[in-house]
């Protein structure tokens, strides 16, 4: 059996744990498992597991397996997604907690972004988006997130936008208007300079229905039933039994030695 995707993630995992710039305390991951949500039932175009190749299918189940064995708490999503979950855990534990970083710079993720008490980390750039990153990338603030996607489409999620907007004629309209609803319908009542407005605006006023059924796709849910407080999501220690057990079945020899902090 392939594991060289989940011996990739246990390493990325060790690697987050030991570094002493996270300072991790609490911890948490998400997976979409399988990778269908109520949203397949919206949209028939999102995203779903077709094309992921078998060897990497194949691993979803032991991925979680060692994520647990590293004493990580997983949430597993099969009518939510992973990053309902993510949002759902930085809403609710951001009042008990100093700051949230959510490891994942998918743009669909900035609309949970507060301040710089939930930010996300692009850890390959090394990099915290916190709101004031959102807006100069993004050029909308992050309630307006879901907003921004529906008009220029995710690839990444199979959501189509309209036709003709891109990101700065969306990102100006929505931020003057804040949502889609609340653009006016007639572009001649638009009080920003947009290039070929009578033409979006036609498309708009079109594809309205499909704009809103997009920005419902795109956004994310923050009241998952997720059964663990923050307490529970203490990092502990990696625990010894369960994390050499899995090593020796996957013979991953020197993983087996990495773990600094144990249980």
């Amino acid at each position: 059996m392939d594991v060289k995707a989940t011996a990739g993630l246990i390493s990325s995992m060790l690697t987050l744990l030991e570094e002493q710039a996270e300072a991790v305390t609490h911890l948490a991951i998400a997976f979409d498992n399988p990778i269908v949500s109520f949203r397949n039932d919206l949209f028939d175009g999102y995203k779903s597991d077709e094309g992921v190749p078998a060897s990497l299918r194949g691993q979803f189940d032991l991925a979680e397996e060692a994520m647990k064995a590293l004493g990580i708490v997983v949430w597993s999503m099969d009518q939510y997604e992973a990053d309902d979950a993510l949002a759902t855990g930085a809403v609710r534990f951001s009042k008990s907690a100093k700051q949230i970083r959510i490891l994942s710079p998918d743009k669909d993720l900035g609309q949970v972004v507060s301040g710089d008490r939930i930010v996300q980390l692009d850890r390959i750039r090394k990099k915290v988006i916190d709101e004031d990153a959102v807006v100069a990338a993004r050029g909308v603030p992050p309630a307006s997130i879901p907003d921004l996607l529906a008009l220029v489409g995710d690839t990444a999620d199979g959501i189509p936008g309209l036709a003709g907007f891109g990101a700065k004629s969306a990102a100006k309209l929505l931020a003057r208007w804040g949502t889609i609803e609340a653009i006016p319908e007639d572009p001649a009542k638009w009080d920003v300079a947009i290039p070929g407005a009578p033409r979006l605006g036609a498309t708009l006023a079109a594809e309205r229905d499909d704009a809103l059924l997009y920005k419902k796709l795109a956004t994310l849910v923050t009241d998952v039933p997720l059964k663990e407080s923050l307490t529970d999501l203490e990092f502990r220690g990696v625990p010894h039994g369960p994390f050499e057990a899995l090593c020796d079945r996957l013979d991953l020899t020197e993983t087996r030695k990495r773990p600094k902090r144990w249980a």
